[in-house]
């Protein structure tokens, strides 16, 4: 059905699969690179139960996927998330069902909407260092960066998609998510042959169990918004309520259910890793990380959550952290027609894809690609096709408006309100190996950071 073609020799599809999983387990972004300079561009990569793929990462090689034909491309299955999201998601629909269901669930992230969760994301991370879901950021105290970052994102996404305002109800949600993603391991995410169940002990079980427990609270917060005498309130779950797809029909509680399971497991963890990887490379940086508080106190104290986002610096450095530590690696495709990839004939039913680091390190687009350097994108603008953290084309993330807006406000906040020290061990020494983590990737072990000083007397707000 289409080309995007490029002389190329046909790469070879790796044997070993269960070493090469392995590897890919143990350090992704350095499999990947391995797999390139030993094949070139593309390369075809394949895990236990899931076949082989093409992957590319070249900005040509992300334009051709990206571009291809919308009725050629669908989901891959079975899918390593499909546990965690369910068939219904977005993430996972195609064809028609997801023009539906995308149509239904973009008015959530559009520019007004958006823009009124700013006051939300700053409370958040104000609560969080308050110390409302444990220590109070206080000198001399330690920080799990990862930990931290999941409480202040799990908060803004309970409030902007339940309107969850009361501490017990959020501490209920809290828990369930913690349980249900904990439960999601390394192993049932990369091996489907694991997904079975040994009379409630194994670890399919417990997963299991943990997501029916998650789903009873969505449940309970779907059937009493259904029951309040028509009075839906502004958050996502509300919206989705009162709005209907193009013939008139409403989403079924199953379908919003999974839905709103994939907005909280992918709205919270990915922004959360972001978070951390940008304080990481802040505090390594003093220079940079200077330059980003001037910025801020010459925004003045007033400055508001809008205003504050649009701050150019503050964007360079949330857009590198981004480059650098992109939260979902790869971008796949599953082809419904033939399709060649650079030089490279695909049929119907093969799986073409994107290495998103990859395409982050080309030396022909990101010079130094290594180096932590915001000013990058203060010297240029990058094509969606050399810069794609949250995926392209037609199947681009739909929440990315949000992701964006909420990773520059908490970071702004944190870096105005307390002054961190990193742990000794990762000041000056290699970032640590970023690893597969349910929807995620993220930091293979916590980032800690100790509590210096206050700067509430600096502060923006």
């Amino acid at each position: 059905m289409g080309t995007a073609e490029v002389d190329t020799e046909v790469p070879r599809t790796p044997r070993l699969i269960v070493l090469h999983a392995l590897a890919a387990g143990i350090d992704f972004e350095r499999y990947f690179r391995w797999r390139r300079a030993r094949e070139g561009d593309p390369f075809f990569v394949r895990f236990p139960g899931f076949g082989s793929g093409l992957f590319t990462g070249t900005a040509a090689g992300a334009r051709a996927v990206f571009r291809a034909p919308v009725d050629a491309l669908e989901p891959p299955r079975p899918n390593p998330i499909e546990p965690l999201v369910g068939t219904a998601s977005l993430i996972l629909a195609a064809g028609e069902r997801h023009r539906r269901d995308r149509a239904l669930l973009a008015p959530a992230f559009h520019g007004a909407r958006i823009r009124a969760y700013g006051e939300i994301i700053r409370d958040s991370v104000l609560q969080e260092i308050a110390g409302d879901t444990g220590r109070a950021w206080r000198p001399g105290v330690r920080i799990d960066s990862q930990a931290a970052a999941r409480a202040i994102t799990l908060r803004v996404i309970l409030a902007a998609v339940f309107g969850v305002d009361s501490n017990e109800r959020r501490a209920e949600y809290t828990r369930a998510v913690s349980e249900f993603l904990t439960a999601f391991s390394g192993p049932l995410m990369l091996v489907p042959l694991l997904r079975h169940g040994l009379f409630g002990q194994a670890p399919w079980d417990r997963f299991v169990a943990a997501r029916e427990r998650l789903d009873r609270l969505i449940r309970d917060d779907i059937a009493h918004r259904r029951t309040a005498n028509g009075s839906l309130a502004t958050d996502i779950l509300g919206m989705l309520l009162s709005t209907h797809y193009d013939d008139g029909t409403a989403i079924t509680d199953d379908d919003l259910c999974e839905q709103l399971r994939t907005l909280l497991v992918a709205g919270h963890e990915t922004t959360a890793t972001t978070l951390v990887w940008a304080l990481f490379h802040l505090h390594r940086e003093p220079a940079t990380l200077e330059r980003l508080r001037a910025e801020l106190r010459a925004a003045g104290p007033e400055v508001g959550p809008v205003e504050l986002a649009r701050l150019p610096y503050l964007d360079a450095v949330c857009q590198e952290a981004l480059r650098l530590h992109p939260a979902v690696p790869i971008v796949v495709r599953r082809l419904t027609a033939p399709y060649t990839l650079r030089g490279v004939d695909l049929a119907a039913g093969d799986t073409m894809g994107v290495a998103v680091p990859l395409l982050h390190s080309d030396p022909q687009v990101w010079p130094d690609a290594q180096r932590f350097q915001p000013e990058r994108f203060l010297d240029r603008k990058y094509s969606p096709f050399e810069f794609a953290p949250f995926g392209g084309g037609h199947r681009r993330c739909v929440g990315a408006s949000l992701a964006d807006y909420e990773l520059r406000i908490a970071l702004a906040t944190i870096v105005n309100r307390v002054r961190l020290r990193l742990a000794p061990r990762y000041a000056n020494g290699r970032a640590p190996m970023s690893v597969p983590h349910n929807i995620a990737t993220g930091p293979h072990r916590p980032i800690p950071f100790v509590v210096e000083s206050d700067l509430h007397h600096e502060g923006v707000w």
